[in-house]
């Protein structure tokens, strides 16, 4: 049987058509958005940020570590930080590379340490008494080479255990790692911090990357969340009323004093001990309490106690600072 419409519910559909919504429902409640699982553990901006700067000052002392240990010029800048899946990392490992394992102490987790050969068999050379001159040769790292690149990588294990000094991380060398080695030393789909630096050796330059499980990014994350709402911008009345109350506990000079008295130098220069030096003014006048050279009030001095004291008589007015009315 067909439905025969009603006046009111043409002119609800009228309306909503004229307002964009054509099926005639009224959209309420709230706005349910597809979501990627995948997306789950990402980085936010400014824990983002605050990687940055760890592992940016991180790669400067690695700079001046590595520079000073080979004594020639070594630059190491991060390239990127991001969470990828081991899987992920690996597939950006190349087929011939120096891949080595670090132990996470006490967490009990292994990080993945990679150095490209390009940059690697230049160290080696230095390290064997060379210039440090790129190496066309394509060609895996031998047992010797590898025992001497191990200096290097351990440096990099101390530095990198001082920037994660936040959560107590350790840093050991565990040993080197075969492209078979490595796929099973994490699950494929679990999430690590990925960082990529960027080396530069006279007439060479290669990447050094580093994987860190998420279970122990994580903690470094949660570390750098508490830091920075502790060290959130504050608005500046918050600003404003931190400093009032850091004032409020600063001890400024005061001087309780008779400002413009007018005394004969003929009665200076007779002063003796024990003589008394009469001003010109009432004994009832109040003198002028004065804080670092403004006055603030006046007042007559007293005593409480055994100690001096000074009765506010009256107060000041306010004289307007600069842009205010």
């Amino acid at each position: 049987m067909e439905k025969v419409l009603q006046q009111e519910e043409i002119d609800a559909m009228v309306r909503a058509a004229r307002s964009g919504n054509a099926d005639g429902s009224i959209a309420s409640g709230p706005v349910v958005q597809p979501w990627d699982i995948r997306q789950a553990g990402q980085v936010g901006r400014e824990q983002l940020h605050a990687i940055n700067q760890l592992h940016e000052l991180f790669a400067r002392n690695l700079t001046h570590s590595v520079g000073a240990y080979l004594r020639i010029g070594f630059d190491c800048r991060l390239v990127s930080a991001e969470h990828l899946t081991y899987r992920e990392f690996l597939q950006r490992v190349p087929e011939k590379t120096y891949l080595a394992s670090c132990d996470l102490t006490p967490v009990g987790v292994p990080a993945l340490l990679q150095f490209d050969l390009a940059i690697a068999f230049p160290i080696i050379d230095v390290l064997l008494g060379g210039e440090g001159k790129g190496s066309e040769a394509v060609r895996d790292i031998t047992d010797i080479e590898e025992q001497v690149l191990e200096s290097i990588v351990r440096i990099i294990c101390r530095e990198l255990q001082t920037a994660w000094e936040a959560i107590s991380l350790e840093f050991n060398f565990g040993q080197r790692q075969q492209i078979s080695q490595a796929q099973r030393l994490m699950l494929p789909d679990e999430k690590n911090l990925c960082l990529s630096f960027e080396i530069k050796m006279s007439e060479t330059r290669g990447t050094l990357n580093l994987a860190v499980p998420a279970l122990v990014s994580n903690a470094l994350l949660r570390k750098l969340s508490a830091d920075l709402s502790y060290q959130r911008p504050r608005s500046p009345i918050e600003a404003r009323r931190q400093i009032e109350k850091k004032l409020l506990d600063c001890s400024f000079s005061v001087e309780l004093s008779l400002p413009h008295l007018h005394v004969p130098l003929q009665s200076l220069a007779e002063l003796t001990p024990g003589t008394v030096l009469p001003f010109p003014r009432s004994a009832a006048a109040p003198a002028v309490l004065q804080v670092e050279e403004v006055r603030l009030c006046t007042a007559a001095p007293v005593r409480v106690n055994s100690r001096r004291a000074a009765r506010v008589v009256s107060l000041e007015p306010v004289i307007p600072q600069a842009g205010e009315p």
